[in-house]
């Protein structure tokens, strides 16, 4: 029986236990209680010695880049671990003035958030090498799914068009994420791996398609310049790339049900509808 302990074990892990094929026991940890749930950090020694696979979907700190699983689990034994994985973000690959770049691009991150994804991809790595085992580094692009997509932000009437000519951005439907982790648990992968659809798009498409297929007016556009965003938001429009993963399907035989927005936000629309 192989074990995968997802730490960090929320929107993502959820649908990556979904994917999991037979012969699979998952272990996901929580904050609070609960009888099938690895309590989390007071359990993290116990479920290491049971865990056959380890991914985190806990991003580092914003300010430090430290990483606050790496330091819970940093001096524990891993008896049976067979493989590790990171999930990281795109982010670590800066800008390329929207060209394409697949596994092979070079780090250059050129925001605070893909600093600090590089620095913790780092301490995961050096942590793989002092147990002899391999990495797999998930380079994730905009997740989105039920109760996390363009529809959620039209009802909720918060919902913008921002314009910026030129700029795209990959994205990648939860289901497709967690086939793809399953998957590269199941192959041991090693090495980064981007995970994200097959059409990078301008927001302002994605808003107008989901408005829609939901029968309402498309909000107006906005200019990139003129448009209310949080910081953490404005960072995502610092980097324009166009992503593709040259592993998925020759690795990991997987093609996406959801290669583009369009396709992903049909499936979600048909569920809710």
């Amino acid at each position: 029986m192989k074990t995968l302990l997802s730490i960090g074990h929320g929107y993502s892990g959820r649908a990556t236990e979904a994917a999991l094929g037979p012969g699979w026991r998952l272990l996901g940890t929580s904050r609070t209680q609960g009888a099938a749930a690895v309590h989390w950090p007071d359990e993290a020694a116990t479920a290491l010695a049971e865990a056959t696979h380890v991914i985190s979907w806990v991003a580092p700190d914003r300010e430090t880049g430290e990483d606050p699983v790496l330091a819970r689990i940093a001096t524990l034994p891993m008896p049976r671990l067979e493989w590790l994985c990171y999930a990281s973000a795109s982010s670590l690959y800066g800008d390329t003035g929207g060209a394409w770049i697949d596994e092979s691009a070079p780090d250059r991150p050129d925001t605070g958030r893909g600093t600090a994804r590089l620095r913790a991809e780092a301490g995961w790595r050096a942590l793989a090498e002092k147990h002899a085992l391999p990495l797999c580094v998930l380079r994730i692009a905009g997740i989105y799914g039920p109760g996390r997509s363009a529809f959620d932000a039209l009802r909720e009437g918060r919902a913008q068009r921002v314009v910026r000519p030129g700029q795209v951005f990959n994205r990648i439907h939860v289901e497709d994420l967690g086939r793809i982790a399953a998957a590269a648990a199941e192959a041991r992968l090693d090495g980064p791996l981007i995970v994200s659809d097959d059409e990078p798009a301008p927001n302002a498409d994605v808003i107008a398609y989901a408005a829609t297929l939901l029968g309402m007016t498309p909000p107006p556009e906005i200019p990139f310049e003129e448009a209310t965003l949080s910081p953490m938001a404005r960072s995502f429009w610092a980097d324009n790339k166009r992503l593709r993963s040259r592993r998925i399907g020759p690795e990991l035989k997987l093609t996406l049900n959801h290669p583009t927005y369009r396709d992903g936000l049909k499936a979600i629309h048909a569920r809710e509808s």
